[in-house]
């Protein structure tokens, strides 16, 4: 799991109440107003949105900050084969296609595919929407306002001559006010005009797809994908970076780091162990089928068995259960199987076991999927007993076919990591083929 963590040209800060609800009507009547000055006045209800790219703004903010930061995003509007408008998120070479858009009068509900987030918006003509982005598994009252433009702009504005190049890996520790200091690995990737992709990886997973720019001697990422409304921003300081972590409406973090390309965090197999006398995965759940699933039935038995513990709330675990339906595709018929353990943070099972469905069909899953109950510590310690602890979602388990645990895998560095994403793909490719050629017991 990675659920984290005034500068000259950079977010732009309003002034608003403490009352989200008044911050989203205020930043509707503002861009109205704008909208209504700018141009001249069109039927609401009669304008279609407008193709092609848009930029767009949530407002992030902890509860007691009255002066909220604004992040940026892109997305496009497109139209499918029958005419339908579909939303695409784009952050770095990641693209989220929402086909979930209901226009009715004025208003424009999105619904994103996953996490059980939507946006709620007021359409003004074919060109601006204001509104406000709902996060249902942060809260009912989690809502951040937002804006959209249409229009190719840059997701920041940038400078074309930057003062620093910090492509590279960096030794980051990002500081929070509840535990010790975290450490992580900064990967960037910045070309000669400033742009900047990359992300932070660290021993729970990785930030994903971030994007952004170099400006002056400062750097800003962004990354939304439905869950995460993530900001960093970063100053040159000597031969440091140190900035700021915004987390969406839940926080903020201080973070540093040296550039040190052989810098690497603690092995991701050595953070979770089986408990003292356990030697094996002792583990019965009903699958979103109703049928029993165990690494101990006979359908898993002499196999190489996966246990995948995941949320459908959890962006590491998108990208490890693609992975891992890659592997059961091209090794399934060798004795590869997966089972996925689920904890979901929705208040009912009803609604833990739909947001389950929804995250099987849209990532084109083929292996079972077990709801275990809630992601409180207690409940995850009782329906895992043999483990000493789960330290991040998604962490996976690799039994052999003798029925003994190989490997307990901790975190998971997807795509937005590159080269570490490739590496870490070519090896357990490779660690599976070996588990695969043993001798059947």
């Amino acid at each position: 799991m990675l659920c984290a963590m005034a500068w000259e040209h950079g977010p732009r800060h309003l002034h608003y109440a403490h009352s989200h609800r008044m911050r989203a009507l205020l930043t509707i009547g503002l861009f109205t107003v704008l909208f209504i000055a700018c141009g001249p006045a069109k039927d609401p209800a009669s304008a279609a949105l407008r193709l092609g790219a848009w930029h767009a703004e949530l407002d992030i903010t902890s509860p007691d900050d009255t002066l909220p930061v604004r992040m940026p995003f892109l997305f496009d509007i497109t139209a499918d084969g029958a005419g339908a408008l579909v939303m695409v998120v784009r952050n770095g070479s990641e693209r989220i296609t929402v086909p979930d858009l209901r226009i009715r009068a004025v208003s424009l509900h999105i619904r994103m595919p996953l996490y059980d987030s939507e946006f709620l918006c007021v359409r003004h003509g074919d060109s601006l929407l204001t509104g406000e982005w709902r996060n249902h598994l942060r809260g009912e009252d989690y809502a951040l306002p937002f804006r959209a433009i249409a229009g190719d702009r840059a997701r920041f504005e940038h400078q074309p001559a930057p003062a620093m190049d910090i492509t590279g890996e960096w030794r980051t520790l990002i500081y929070s006010s509840c535990c010790d200091p975290a450490p992580a690995l900064g990967l960037f990737t910045q070309q000669r005009d400033g742009l900047l992709t990359g992300t932070f990886a660290t021993e729970t997973g990785d930030h994903r797809f971030l994007e952004g720019v170099v400006r002056g001697d400062s750097m800003l990422l962004s990354v939304f994908n439905g869950f995460q409304a993530n900001l960093f921003v970063g100053h040159w300081r000597n031969d440091s970076l140190v900035g700021t972590a915004f987390w969406g409406r839940h926080g903020r973090d201080r973070w540093e780091a040296v550039r040190d390309p052989g810098y690497r965090l603690r092995p991701a197999d050595s953070l979770t162990f089986l408990k003292e006398g356990y030697d094996m995965v002792a583990l019965e759940l009903t699958d979103l089928e109703g049928r029993t699933v165990s690494p101990q039935d006979t359908a898993h038995k002499g196999r190489v068995v996966i246990v995948q513990v995941l949320g459908s709330w959890c962006p590491n675990c998108v990208d490890e259960s693609q992975m891992l339906q890659e592997f059961v595709d091209k090794y399934g018929d060798d004795g590869l199987r997966v089972i996925g353990v689920a904890f979901e943070r929705h208040p009912t099972a009803e609604r833990a076991v739909a947001a389950l469905e929804r995250f099987r069909d849209h990532l084109g899953l083929r292996y079972p999927i077990c709801y275990a109950g809630s992601t409180k510590k207690e409940v995850v310690a009782e329906k895992l007993p043999f483990l000493d602890r789960v330290m991040s979602f998604p962490t996976s388990i690799t039994i052999g076919r003798d029925g003994k645990v190989r490997r307990i895998h901790t975190g998971f560095y997807g795509p937005g990591t590159g080269a570490h994403y490739t590496a870490f793909k070519q090896e357990t490719a490779q660690f599976l083929q070996e588990l695969l050629a043993e001798p059947l017991p």
